[in-house]
């Protein structure tokens, strides 16, 4: 099993260190193809967390098959669970605990004053099939009340509340256990408190308003698995501004939205002249319009931007 774990670690690390579309999908069609996985070895290794955030990768290529493997993973992990737990019942001649109505409302309360906290039973949240990912598409969103987590250890009614959003939005979709998740979000709120003096005040509602928001994003679910994970340490979360929180798909997005507002205001005023002397990379016409403008210091070149007329296509060079 050691030799698996370490085969598993070693292309697991080859796909983080991996940069190029061509490189990825390789690894991917190799884990897909070999890779025979349990759910202790997916939480040892935290190949599903690396997997699982290639889903939001930008190649289409690449999110396709990182979303065929997490379900393939899945698929295992639920066999593995069926296989170990199918014989109880039948060798006890006692029926499932699925089947009798009072186990299904047995949850337990999982109060935050206690040192040690149960897992839910059976009535509550399902368990996610990958560590750390993504829940089956089955269950319902996680949360404090259906994980049977009561926030009151702190005694303070708001800062309890935001404790609770903060565990709250990282559950949503996590496969973690429910301690690791809330340790997670009593140090986020402590961290936030301590860095506005102690006092529940106006910024740090604001903040935390923020945190909640970004977490919670259901666009964004890398920044949960790798908050839940640690590979985002609490420090580093507590003062990142929006726009770093902000996922891949957002930031690339913004980014263009940059880009066409300094195309469309630099040297707004200046007179664009039509030219054949650029092909338009998409359509591969000629037919081109240009403008200059000193966009950087004195001694750089002039940027020059490019308008396609036959299809609009924009860019810029320096």
């Amino acid at each position: 099993m050691s030799d698996i774990a370490g085969d598993l670690k070693a292309k697991i690390k080859d796909l983080q260190a991996a940069t190029s579309e061509p490189e990825i999908t390789d690894i991917l069609r190799n884990l897909k193809k070999n890779a025979v996985v349990t759910e202790k070895l997916l939480r040892d290794t935290k190949a599903g967390l690396a997997v699982g955030k290639l889903r939001q990768h930008s190649s289409k290529a690449v999110a396709d098959l990182a979303k065929e493997l997490v379900k393939k993973w899945k698929t295992e992990v639920e066999k593995e669970k069926a296989s170990s737990g199918a014989s109880s019942p039948a060798a006890n001649g006692t029926k499932s605990s699925s089947t009798t109505p009072k186990a299904e409302s047995a949850r337990p309360t999982i109060s935050t004053n206690s040192s040690s906290v149960a897992t839910p039973a059976s009535g509550g949240a399902k368990t996610p099939t990958t560590p750390g990912g993504p829940k089956s598409p089955d269950t319902k969103p996680r949360s404090a009340a259906a994980d049977g987590v009561v926030f009151n250890h702190i005694g303070d009614r708001t800062r309890d509340k935001c404790c609770e959003l903060v565990y709250d939005a990282l559950a949503s979709d996590s496969g973690a256990p429910v301690e690791q998740i809330l340790s997670r979000a009593r140090a986020i709120e402590r961290k936030i408190f301590e860095s506005h003096s102690g006092n529940v005040s106006a910024p740090y509602r604001t903040k935390m308003r923020s945190l909640y928001s970004n977490l919670k994003d259901k666009g964004n679910p890398g920044l949960r698995w790798s908050v839940v994970s640690g590979d985002t340490t609490v420090d580093k979360l507590c003062t990142m501004t929006s726009a770093e929180m902000a996922s891949e798909e957002r930031k690339r997005a913004d980014e263009k939205i940059k880009q066409d507002n300094l195309f469309n205001s630099l040297a707004a005023g200046e007179a664009e002249a039509e030219t054949d002397a650029f092909q338009c990379g998409r359509c591969k016409q000629r037919k081109t319009r240009y403008r200059q403008a000193q966009t950087r210091s004195a001694d750089e070149p002039m940027t020059t931007f490019v308008t396609c007329v036959n299809c609009g296509n924009r860019w810029k060079f320096s």
